[in-house]
């Protein structure tokens, strides 16, 4: 089963933060480039959506609700639910930390890679994810002032407010922009990847340093991680389930239940470490561990499900009818080339 590379820089970037933590001057200047940062992964990310064809996507609107209904309503309910397992197997910081991952966007990198390899609906999971992904940038914020309250980091205006200039307003800036960028960020996609991912690693260290600094790392246990583990892998399983068998139960075709799967039951980390950063301040270090353990969970367990679909005999070959969404599914696969391909 694979680890993913990403994962191990990330773990390295925790482990020199826990080695040598920003403090001082190295502190506020860490703090100001990550803020940077953030606004910067942001904007890449209104460039990189072609919202010509993510509207044309909207065609498909019964899958695209269905992944957004189990992204934003089932996994905040479920994240909800797992209160009751305070204090026993989780410590209020990381149960604050499990609902914050409950709220976060979904893949899409990730989402359509395994799609592909499962032989699912490729296009409707770049529409699904994208989707998401644009979605999250409201609603994350909005569900989790709502859902997380003082606990969260202290929610006010004046938080909303900073929400809103270092996340939508330089999407939006993208999104503009993006007439006249686009293909400077086509053409230059690897190298962006590589600076945005360096950002996220910045976010990482500045997050886990002020942690480091503040202590907070000795309400973390082994045994409280391994429970967490467990409480995550629980979770995850359920939305598999839930992701599958319900859309079976819609009546969606094999094609799409696959990515519905694969979108409906996947986090961003992506997105959701940017996210925390800007909603947790100081204590983003513990809200963002969650999250970094559900990603490479997800990614494990979603590669084995991914590589036995691929087996799968298809409905042509066995007879069986597939559900036909209509001229959904046929303005879906022209939104394959040019949509973002953010990792998750």
């Amino acid at each position: 089963m694979p680890v993913d590379p990403y994962i191990l820089l990330l773990l390295g970037t925790v482990g020199l933060a826990a080695l040598v933590p920003a403090r001082g001057t190295t502190a506020d200047v860490a703090s100001g480039a990550s803020t940077a940062a953030i606004a910067f992964l942001f904007f890449l990310y209104g460039a990189r959506l072609s919202t010509r064809e993510a509207l044309d996507g909207l065609k498909h609107w019964r899958l695209h609700v269905t992944v957004l209904a189990c992204t934003f309503v089932i996994f905040p309910l479920l994240g909800l639910a797992a209160r009751g397992l305070v204090p026993v197997f989780l410590t209020d910081p990381l149960y604050q930390g499990l609902l914050f991952l409950t709220l976060v966007p979904s893949t899409i990198q990730s989402s359509i890679a395994f799609t592909s390899i499962a032989r699912g609906n490729v296009p409707a999971a770049i529409c699904a994810g994208s989707f998401s992904s644009l979605v999250g940038i409201v609603i994350t914020p909005l569900l989790a002032a709502a859902l997380l309250g003082s606990g969260g980091g202290g929610f006010s205006a004046d938080s909303l407010l900073e929400i809103v200039l270092q996340l939508l307003v330089p999407f939006v800036a993208g999104q503009l922009l993006r007439r006249w960028i686009g293909g400077f960020i086509t053409r230059h996609k690897k190298v962006l990847g590589l600076v945005d991912r360096g950002s996220i690693l910045l976010v990482v260290y500045t997050a886990f340093s002020e942690g480091m600094v503040q202590g907070i790392w000795h309400q973390v246990s082994p045994l409280r991680l391994g429970g967490l583990m467990i409480v995550e892998a629980v979770l995850l399983a359920l939305m598999l389930a839930l992701t599958w068998y319900g859309a079976k139960a819609l009546r969606f075709g094999r094609e799409d239940r696959i990515a519905i799967q694969f979108a409906g039951s996947k986090k961003s980390l992506a997105s959701g470490l940017p996210m925390a950063s800007v909603l947790f301040g100081a204590h983003a270090s513990l809200a963002v561990l969650p999250l970094m353990l559900f990603h490479q969970t997800q990614l494990m367990v979603c590669a084995v499900i991914a590589k036995r679909r691929s087996h799968d005999p298809l409905p042509a070959e066995t007879g069986e009818t597939a559900e036909v969404s209509g001229p959904e599914s046929a303005g879906a696969s022209r939104t394959a080339v040019g949509t973002a391909t953010r990792s998750g």
